[in-house]
């Protein structure tokens, strides 16, 4: 097995540790995403249901501002009603007295629909603004165990990848280009282990010849099936010389 892939084996090895570390740095980072799109949303929520309560004040207002009105009117129409002297404008003004009572009660109605809404959409809000707290202290707990996670990984990656240059320096760069351009098309696996017979890559069998080509020195050996480059370990669990 030749020299350049002993040791882009080992170099596999630390890339995929590399791999590992950056997939669970972005898993993190997408929690940390979650958590503050889940804090947006219930701060979205909470101000559409205030400017909903807000609505519902003034047209309440606006109401009463009407009921007042009418209650006026009422006031003045049966005022005048003690001073009229004829039957029939007696009966016109009753009307108008029975017409203006029955929006006033209309409007005594539509006030106690917004009061009944104004009480529920308040205690709506009070409970999500305590769901909201509790959910802010949790994340922020939570965020800051993610970001010291984070940080941990970005420093073993940074560590790990100065022994990942040294290693590549010793590769040949036409063997590297060879390995990166696997790895790209090959999930990040350009090297596979031989096995029983077997390249462990692709769990395919391997033609007797082509595996037995292993244990001769300076022989680069291919997978027929995945085109992953060949190599074995040896009783330790080493990668063999």
């Amino acid at each position: 097995m030749g020299k350049n892939v002993r040791i882009l084996a080992q170099l596999q090895e630390i890339d995929l540790k590399i791999d590992s570390s950056r997939g669970e740095t972005q898993a993190l980072q997408s929690e940390i995403h979650s958590l503050e799109a889940q804090t947006e949303e219930k701060q979205l929520e909470i101000a559409q249901q205030k400017s909903e309560l807000s609505a519902v004040e003034e047209e309440k207002k606006i109401l009463e501002e009407n009921l007042a009105s009418e209650s006026d009117s009422i006031a003045r129409s049966e005022e005048r009603l003690r001073e009229i002297k004829t039957q029939k404008e007696y009966q016109a003004v009753s009307k108008e007295i029975a017409a203006a009572k029955k929006v006033k009660a209309d409007l005594e109605d539509q006030i106690l629909q917004k009061i009944t809404r104004s009480d529920e959409l308040n205690a709506l809000v009070t409970e999500k603004e305590g769901y909201l707290r509790e959910f802010e202290v949790n994340s922020s707990v939570r965020k800051g165990e993610l970001r010291a996670r984070i940080d941990q990984l970005e420093a073993d990656i940074s560590a790990v990848s100065v022994a990942r240059d040294e290693t590549a320096k010793a590769v040949a760069p036409a063997m590297m280009k060879r390995y990166e351009t696997l790895r790209e098309k090959r999930q990040g696996v350009a090297i596979a282990e031989a096995k029983g017979g077997s390249c462990l890559g692709c769990n395919m069998n391997l033609p007797p010849q082509l595996f037995n080509s292993l244990f001769k020195e300076d022989t680069y050996v291919t997978c027929p099936h995945c085109q992953r480059l060949l190599f074995m370990r040896d009783a330790g669990g080493d990668v063999a010389e």
